[in-house]
């Protein structure tokens, strides 16, 4: 165990850090179990190293209603992660995974896609709120992989990606789903076209339905992207706009 307010372990760690972006040529941290520490000790990491990026690890529970899926509102979980990034500093490289939204776009894609419209029209996740300092993933080391903790359903896995590349936030490809899965060639396709047609962080969501077999949402004016089984939306596409990529229960155009 670290004693993180202990001054010499600070500084250590700090001069560490440091060895690590200006010796060895890592220039962002990814803070692991951040819950572990406080926000104030990671901002002294922060401030004192410079990177040009910095992600935390708070993975808390959602809230479960009795069914044992998660409640609609998921508010005071994203607000945890809002409060985490407004103490480290809102205007700084620090950001957080995205817990909200993976836990809900897991469940959302078995057939509950107006899970992905909040109850102010806005995506439900930290993205709805400060998608500049979301960081979005289907899956991680811990979710999926071996440790298997949390995994996305396995068949609709490229329903996920299709979601967060298209969508504001800054969505963080798995390893495994890339390079393991055979998924590399579509997940290739996506970002590309998230590339070429400038989406980002902060891109403007528009979403236009969420039922339980169809979610509809376009970005920027520019991309528009279908999950769901639903085939039947082709009056719901405004004119000129033309498929770019789709598989399994998705589209984009």
């Amino acid at each position: 165990d670290i004693d993180h307010l202990n001054p010499r372990v600070q500084k250590e760690l700090v001069e560490w850090l440091n060895w690590l972006r200006t010796d060895v040529g890592f220039d962002g941290w990814r803070f692991d179990f951040a819950k572990g520490y406080s926000a104030d000790v990671a901002k002294i990491y922060v401030d004192r190293s410079e990177p040009s990026f910095a992600v935390a690890e708070i993975w808390t529970s959602l809230a479960y209603g009795g069914d044992g899926k998660p409640n609609l509102n998921q508010d005071p979980h994203r607000q945890e992660l809002v409060n985490w990034v407004n103490k480290v500093g809102g205007s700084g490289p620090a950001t957080t995974f995205d817990f909200t939204t993976k836990g809900i776009l897991n469940v959302a894609v078995e057939g509950e896609l107006w899970r992905l419209r909040g109850t102010d029209g806005k995506a439900p996740g930290m993205i709805g709120w400060w998608p500049a300092k979301a960081v979005t993933f289907v899956d991680n080391h811990d979710t999926g992989s071996t440790q298997h903790m949390w995994p996305f359903p396995s068949d609709r896995v490229m329903q996920g990606y299709a979601y967060i590349l298209t969508h504001p936030g800054t969505p963080c490809i798995f390893y495994g789903h890339f390079f393991d899965w055979g998924l590399k060639e579509e997940i290739d396709r996506l970002v590309s076209i998230r590339t070429r047609q400038g989406i980002h962080s902060e891109s403007k969501l528009q979403i236009m339905e969420a039922d339980a077999d169809l979610y509809l949402a376009e970005i920027d004016g520019k991309v528009i992207v279908k999950l769901g089984p639903r085939y039947d939306v082709g009056h719901l596409i405004p004119e000129g706009f033309k498929v770019v990529a789709h598989g399994n229960d998705y589209a984009v155009w």
